[in-house]
């Protein structure tokens, strides 16, 4: 089944036709390790993770790369102001690589908790000065870039497409109604490749003098060395749209003469309870932080996947709670399909079971083919459990070819593998306790045991050969 995006380059819904068939080459803007990522920010890096899961799903070979922005971006996109690394270690009293080291870990772990799978590799910026001087030196020697001192800009009026991703035009573009008009540029919308401060705490030696480079050129050089001078698809926030992924397609098309993009993906931005995030409003949340109020890794993870990418998402605590409920729900039925595959009777499986797991398959894919239509895929998912839910009469067959169905789901979803959904090993030695004491016939201590498994949020229920576990709220 055909897949749909919407590309932000031509506005419009396409078929995806990835360069080299059955491959697909994606390029997501990974964080800058100056602070603690927050959920915000992790919309946007599952939006991606939910892409490729579905590209994998379809069958494709997917190569990833996310970089580690750990130099060069400045607190004004504009090329102003301080280094946002630099910024935090001057306050932490820190050498900014002991900083950029202590946010990836942490971006790595919150990325671990939501079950985010790894790229193939994660490009740091500080590690590929030598690709980044590369690049700068070939838009110098095509008239694209000129230098001015121990500085570098790029001379965007070159660029006969500069602004064809966010719609802006030079006349646009006023840099200096925002910031005082920096008098070393040729046009204020000229951005720079290389810059030199020598009071900047992180500085290499380059054919211009000491200094250290640009946020956008960062990207343009990693992407083109482990994805090539031309690729698929490159993921984001809508905050990136400009001026950073209008500045890379310029400077990257300028150097390779190729398309550097076919498809741009953008994700919109995360609310909380109806207003913008901010740290004045103190609701820039980490994954670390909800899960210390109780709420599980998985349900921050299906709350934050399940909107579409190109709305802007409420994320709420009540929304959270949904999402632990909905999470239940599935893994209810998958306790169920679990024991039934190993207890069920012997036999072939009914074609009528047979249709609802490929109807149910090829209606997943067909909703989230249409531009990763996710509510109606998970409405999908939820149909589908339903009607498993109203099969009494079940084999282990037919258990098994159900269970693998919801496998194949959560291999996008990824809702399943978050670690939440285990069975306490207290809750086992208990429900093995009740056991013991029921082929004992110690009756008063089987009803203790299941009176203490439910005081702990659990239930137990025989069956046939043994017990099934499941969480009191499934109940609900």
């Amino acid at each position: 089944m055909g897949l749909q995006l919407y590309n932000t380059l031509t506005r419009k819904l396409e078929d995806f036709k990835p360069l080299i068939k059955g491959k697909v080459g994606m390029y997501s803007c990974g964080p800058t390790v100056y602070s603690h990522p927050h959920i915000g920010n992790f919309r946007s890096f599952l939006v991606a993770d939910l892409l490729k899961r579905f590209f994998e799903f379809k069958g494709l070979k997917v190569t990833h790369i996310m970089n580690i922005t750990d130099v060069g971006h400045l607190v004004d996109d504009a090329d102003e102001g301080a280094d946002k690394l630099e910024e935090a270690a001057k306050r932490q009293k820190k050498d900014p690589l002991e900083i950029a080291k202590f946010y990836t870990e942490s971006f790595m772990e919150a990325s671990r908790l939501l079950n985010i799978k790894p790229p193939d590799k994660y490009p740091k910026a500080t590690e590929h000065i030598k690709e980044m001087i590369d690049m700068i030196k070939i838009l110098i020697d095509k008239g694209y870039a000129y230098v001015v001192g121990h500085n570098v800009y790029y001379d965007v009026t070159k660029f006969a497409n500069y602004g064809q991703l966010s719609g802006n035009t030079l006349d646009d573009v006023n840099a200096g109604a925002r910031i005082e008009i920096n008098l070393e540029k040729k046009n204020p919308q000229d951005f720079a490749l290389w810059k030199h401060d020598p009071k900047h705490l992180q500085q290499w030696d380059s054919p211009w003098g000491k200094g250290f480079p640009g946020w956008h050129i960062e990207c343009s050089a990693m992407s083109s060395k482990y994805l090539g001078a031309e690729f698929d698809i490159h993921t984001g926030g809508e905050d990136n749209i400009f001026p950073h992924h209008e500045c890379e397609i310029a400077q990257s098309e300028a150097a390779s003469g190729k398309k550097f993009v076919h498809y741009w993906l953008h994700t919109r931005f995360l609310l909380f309870d109806g207003e913008k995030m901010s740290k004045s409003k103190g609701n820039l949340y980490t994954i670390p932080e909800l899960i210390e109020k109780g709420f599980k890794k998985n349900a921050i993870r299906y709350s934050l996947i399940s909107s579409h990418y190109r709305q802007n998402y409420n994320f709420t605590f009540d929304g959270l709670n949904a999402a632990a409920q909905a999470i239940d729900k599935i893994q209810q039925c998958v306790l169920r399909l679990t024991d039934l595959s190993k207890t069920g009777k012997q036999g072939e499986i009914r074609k009528q079971l047979q249709d609802l797991t490929s109807n149910c398959l090829t209606e997943f894919d067909a909703a989230l083919s249409d531009d990763l239509n996710i509510s109606k895929a998970l409405a999908v998912c939820f149909d589908f459990i339903r009607e498993v839910n109203k099969v009494e009469d079940m084999n282990s067959k037919e258990a098994s070819a159900l269970l693998d169905t919801i496998s194949k789901i959560d291999s996008v979803l990824g809702v399943l593998e978050a670690g939440e959904n285990k069975v306490p090993e207290n809750i086992i030695e208990l429900a093995e306790k009740r056991k013991e004491a029921k082929n004992e016939k110690n009756w008063p201590l089987a009803d203790a045991t299941r009176s203490e498994i439910f005081a702990e949020g659990w239930i137990i229920e025989d069956t046939p050969s043994d017990y099934r576990l499941k969480r009191r709220e499934e109940e609900k």
